[in-house]
């Protein structure tokens, strides 16, 4: 169910290309726009060593575990006169689709890793324009969140060109909050560029999208039907209804770069769905966030004069136990953290199995509720390995967003 309030549809910009330009824009190789020199040998960059080095290995790990793949010397000789042409290279869309399981597989910080093979993969490379963007996003939203079946997808728009970045998402997810504390600088943002929101509680952001480094973010109401919202009430506590609580059923990460075989895809939002810590314990529960955990504990009539009374502790656990039996109720996929964590040792025994190592921020995947009474908290894993590839990283950089 989707819980209603004002909003409109509009983009700030006018949809102002024509169906035929996109059309054109669609059939336009990704990489071949560039010229190569005429009349001299070509010099290849540090960046295009650095290139080839990391594409090397990626084909060799498609090939070894795609055998039926075509022969990775030869892939590699047309990734390499690409390179030489053009200095850069397109993944095929069976590759494409490969880096970006691969990628979640290599999470460190994802507990939920068990169904990455499992991941919808819709290759959007040819698009770059921010109305396109905005768009096939909320269409992300809608194919994600499936009547409340929650899929796992990624959309991956265009990559990074030589020269010429590729467009940028502004924000941690799709879907945010401009009452959450966590998305102030974004939402005081999209004030300074004319959004007049943000006056009521758990109001939806606008989506942010820049088009370059020297272009002023341009913003879209995220239409209703993209965002299906559950109304938090207590199995237990008719009264807990009254917070008004509520919370997005998709958790579409935005702000990082997907990076394949030395292609970096800036815009390549992804989801899986939610576990319940996330929502209770640290959005809702955290005190830099919604900071709940005192108006629970009051409307529970639990002592909050000591803490030795464990108020905190067992606020958190009725806040949770809200969040889970919401989302049960009303049809929307969520996972408890006990049986995440059963889940998520299944699918490190079956990369060992497979040969593979299977790295784990253990901070991030022992779960904010009660995590020495979960499966995942007395054991050690393999350590996090920040070259991997290919992988989901944070921007090294990140844009200035002039307002004008």
């Amino acid at each position: 169910m989707s819980f209603p309030r004002p909003r409109t549809a509009l983009s700030r910009s006018a949809l102002s290309r024509t169906a035929l330009s996109r059309t054109a824009l669609a059939r336009t190789p990704l990489i071949r726009t560039a010229t190569a020199p005429a009349g001299r040998a070509a010099v290849r960059t540090a960046e295009q060593d650095t290139l080839l080095r990391e594409a090397a290995a990626f084909v060799r790990q498609f090939a070894q575990e795609n055998p039926d793949s075509a022969r990775p010397e030869q892939r590699f000789a047309e990734i390499a006169a690409d390179v030489a042409a053009y200095g850069s290279y397109e993944h095929t869309p069976e590759e494409l689709a490969f880096g970006a399981r691969v990628a979640w597989r290599n999470a460190d910080r994802c507990i939920g890793r068990l169904y990455w093979n499992n991941l919808t993969v819709r290759d959007l490379r040819h698009l770059e324009h921010p109305d396109d963007i905005a768009q096939h996003c909320f269409e992300h939203l809608r194919t994600a969140t499936n009547g409340g079946r929650i899929r796992p997808v990624i959309t991956v728009f265009a990559p990074d060109r030589p020269g010429r970045p590729a467009p940028r998402l502004l924000g941690e997810q799709l879907v945010r909050y401009a009452d959450d504390p966590r998305s102030a600088s974004r939402a005081r943002l999209a004030a300074d560029l004319g959004w007049k929101g943000g006056r009521e509680r758990f109001e939806v952001l606008p989506l942010l999208v820049q088009a370059a480094p020297e272009q002023a973010p341009q913003f879209y109401e995220v239409p209703e039907d993209a965002v299906l919202e559950v109304p938090l009430t207590h199995p237990h506590h008719p009264g807990f209804a009254a917070l008004g609580l509520r919370w997005y059923a998709v958790p579409a990460v935005s702000d990082m770069t997907l990076e394949i075989g030395g292609i970096s895809y800036p815009a390549a939002p992804f989801n899986g769905w939610y576990m319940g810590t996330e929502i209770g314990s640290r959005n809702l529960g955290d005190t830099e966030r919604y900071n709940l955990l005192p108006a629970v504990a009051d409307l529970f009539g639990l002592d909050t004069g000591s803490e030795r009374t464990l108020w905190r502790d067992r606020a958190l656990v009725e806040l949770n136990l809200a969040v889970l039996h919401s989302f049960e109720r009303t049809g929307v996929t969520i996972a408890d953290h006990h049986t995440e964590s059963t889940r998520f040792l299944t699918h490190v025994e079956r990369e060992h199995a497979r040969g593979r190592g299977c790295p784990v921020d253990w901070s991030w995947i022992v779960p904010p509720l009660s995590g020495s009474a979960t499966a995942v908290f007395h054991r050690y894993y393999d350590a996090p390995d920040e070259n991997l590839r290919p992988a989901f990283v944070h921007r090294r950089s990140v844009w200035p967003a002039p307002v004008g």
